[in-house]
């Protein structure tokens, strides 16, 4: 007779099949009065947990006519039932011991190049809170990253909720229009404009209260596969302030673009400005919004860093990698370009904004003398 160890077991939750995730969440949530947990992935929800009445539901893709199963949530799987991991009801009712372990799993990060173009607008779907995403990194660097570009076509109240993210590192920048917004232990709600940039520590509590029209913004994310979990009890604002806070070893950041200051970029015939997540996350990431301060010999480069994201914010330039054919960028394109990949900008046009996300925050830009000049 199978002797289990009950003292592992944490939580149980029941596996329903569920092919039309938003209409049953819908169901589940209004009609029913259930509260949900959990949501993944935030740019085309395809899983999510609820709970109510005591019982723990997730939601996941699968067939109908699958028989039910109950997820056993266990501080050591493998001790519960003399190591076997799958256990089968008498009626067909399928048992699961699986790890409750909160650790992120970061997966190491698979360069490659990749262009994504606003011209794509096939792209779009709809995600969380009724926003619609655009998925900039579809082949997610290996599990490593993830990239949206996110838009409220209509403005005023967003049917948002108090939630936090499990995540390595997340940033905000706002590409277009206004949010209010409201983050836990940073006062009142305030208002992020064109321009600004915010840096979301992982877990903490936060929600879009409102939006401009037309609102977008630009979110990167480590890891791509991460969850999105609802806070029921806190309220926010919350009653305290506490602006050097950390979570999980970061702070938060609000960058406005109207205090900024302009320095020279990495590259010649650029200046930036530091959105300050550098230091807010002691060098796992950097984030910088590069402008034209007149005209360059373009250059070739290549660099060590494990990610170097970009996003054409305004105006247009030529895009030339080694072995590849050039590429005309405009706004609203971003690409990724791996570490050996020698590459340049040419023809920039005077109104030229870049944003760039780094990871880490540090790495090397070396110029390659033998292509110097090839593209001008």
């Amino acid at each position: 007779m199978l002797t289990l160890n009950k003292e592992n077991i944490q939580t149980a939750e029941i596996l329903l099949p569920c092919n039309n995730l938003i209409d049953t969440l819908q169901f589940f949530t209004d009609k029913l009065g259930f509260k949900m947990e959990s949501i993944a992935p935030a740019e085309e929800p395809s899983l999510a947990v609820i709970n109510g009445y005591g019982i723990r539901i997730r939601l996941e893709p699968g067939n109908n006519q699958d028989p039910v199963s109950i997820n056993l949530l266990c501080s050591n799987p493998a001790s519960v039932a003399d190591g076997k991991l799958e256990l089968t009801a008498p009626n067909g009712t399928r048992i699961s011991l699986i790890e409750a372990d909160d650790r992120l799993n970061i997966p190491n990060v698979k360069q490659t190049f990749v262009l994504s173009k606003m011209s794509d607008t096939d792209r779009w779907s709809e995600g969380r809170a009724g926003m619609q995403y655009r998925d900039l990194i579809p082949d997610r660097q290996g599990g490593y990253v993830v990239a949206s570009h996110i838009k409220i076509l209509d403005g005023g109240p967003v049917p948002d909720y108090v939630h936090y993210h499990k995540i390595l590192f997340q940033m905000i920048y706002c590409y277009k229009g206004w949010a209010r917004v409201v983050y836990e232990d940073q006062g009142e709600p305030f208002v992020i404009k064109a321009g600004d940039c915010v840096l979301q520590p992982p877990q903490i509590r936060h929600q879009v209260l409102e939006s401009s029209p037309g609102m977008e913004v630009i979110e990167l994310t480590c890891p791509a596969d991460h969850e999105t979990c609802v806070d029921h009890e806190m309220k926010l604002p919350t009653s305290s302030a506490d602006a050097e806070r950390l979570f999980n070893g970061q702070h938060f950041i609000r960058h406005e673009v109207a205090k900024a200051e302009w320095k020279p970029w990495r590259m010649s015939g650029f200046e930036a400005r530091d959105i300050g997540i550098a230091t807010a996350t002691d060098g796992l990431a950097g984030v910088r919004v590069a402008r034209s301060v007149g005209q360059s010999q373009p250059e070739f480069v290549f660099h060590n860093a494990d990610l170097l994201f970009m996003f054409l914010l305004n105006g247009s330039a030529e895009l030339n990698c080694d072995q590849m054919d050039s590429e005309l960028l405009t706004a609203g394109d971003s690409f990724i370009i791996p570490g050996v990949l020698k590459h340049s900008l040419s023809g920039c046009s005077e109104d030229i904004e870049i944003l760039e996300v780094a990871l880490p925050a540090e790495f090397n830009t070396t110029k390659h003398p033998k292509m110097a000049g090839l593209n001008s």
